[in-house]
């Protein structure tokens, strides 16, 4: 992306030289690991260029699902003058300010029997608190009024279909015109934990579409494959804010994929006691749920490693980074805080 006019809020990309991508995955309250090192980033962008520099001013699409999503759009929501709603500093706070009430723990026998009964019988949490701080801090602001290109991968269960809201498929698809806290709060429903989340936009014609949502790692836990497509996609249409770079030019991408923390150091569970599971056992354990972690677990490694590989066949593996942190204290390993 061409940066020299960093607090303009303008992010036409430096055709022909550069495209820059910024991931985020799912993971809860997770996000605060993300959110740190994007703080960290903006910090260092705005030494160099300004207090007014905002991650939004470099990366030509940012992509996130669940938490990731989250993130994703409220670094790219527009404030006043056109310049971004959030600055990178404040995602922390935000999880830090809200994760007790977006998911309310109570401890003791009596609590994770309720818990259980909960998880079989419903949604964990009803995920009141949780849409309505989203939907006041996203406001009205719709999917065409982002500041750059986002991707948010969603699940519709009605149609059993991936669903991705992108800048890029609006101008064919303008029923995904969407208010950004209705995208956040779709990819941010995690089975088992929030309910599916629905809603209907309607064109300028009076046409309509409906969505039932549901958290986006069901299908892609790590959007950074994603977004890589979506960006693949427009250059083989011939989108003129990527010309003259081909399909094939990984070199002139930049990727910076984002994990919200692994505790792959840890045994979570054997297969001794595996193998006493049923349907309920997969779904509830110790307060997580193992078959949805092991699914979106699975699935980001699995965008890593195809990713590593193709930036390497490419000779391109300097233009891929993944960060992806080894979690080790007891806050962050809490497997009841990492759906959303």
């Amino acid at each position: 992306m061409d940066t020299t006019n960093g607090s303009s809020g303008s992010y036409t990309p430096a055709k022909g030289k550069i495209v820059t991508v910024l991931s985020i995955d799912g993971g809860g309250i997770r996000g605060i690991i993300p959110a740190t090192i994007l703080s960290f980033l903006e910090s260092k962008l705005q030494a160099r260029d300004g207090e007014g520099a905002r991650l939004a001013d470099y990366f030509d699409v940012i992509a996130g699902t669940s938490t990731g999503g989250l993130l994703a759009l409220m670094l790219s929501a527009p404030g006043k003058n056109k310049r971004p709603l959030f600055a990178a500093k404040d995602l922390a706070k935000f999880y830090l300010d809200n994760s007790p009430k977006i998911f309310p723990q109570k401890f003791g026998m009596l609590s994770q029997l309720t818990n259980t009964i909960k998880m079989v019988t419903g949604p964990k949490y009803d995920g009141k608190y949780l849409h309505s701080i989203i939907q006041q801090c996203l406001g009205q602001s719709r999917l065409h009024d982002t500041l750059t290109n986002v991707v948010i991968p969603t699940f519709d269960i009605k149609i059993e279909q991936p669903t991705i809201f992108s800048n890029f498929t609006l101008k064919y698809q303008p029923l995904k015109d969407a208010l950004l806290s209705d995208i956040a709060i779709g990819t941010s429903a995690a089975p088992t934990f929030f309910p599916p989340h629905y809603f209907v936009t309607k064109d300028d014609s009076g046409n309509t579409r409906e969505f039932n949502l549901t958290d986006g790692g069901v299908a892609a836990n790590n959007p950074t494959l994603t977004a890589m497509s979506q960006v693949t996609r427009e250059i083989v249409l011939g989108n003129d804010q990527f010309l003259p770079i081909q399909p094939t030019d990984y070199n002139k991408f930049l990727v910076i994929s984002l994990g919200t923390g692994s505790n792959k150091t840890e045994v979570n569970f054997t297969v001794k006691e595996a193998a006493k599971w049923g349907i309920f056992g997969w779904l509830n354990q110790k307060g997580a749920s193992p078959i949805v972690d092991l699914f979106n677990r699975a699935s980001a490694d699995m965008v890593d490693i195809h990713l590593a590989v193709l930036f390497q066949a490419l000779r391109s593996e300097k233009s891929y980074l993944r960060i992806q942190i080894a979690l080790v204290s007891w806050p962050l390993s809490r497997p009841v805080m990492n759906h959303f």
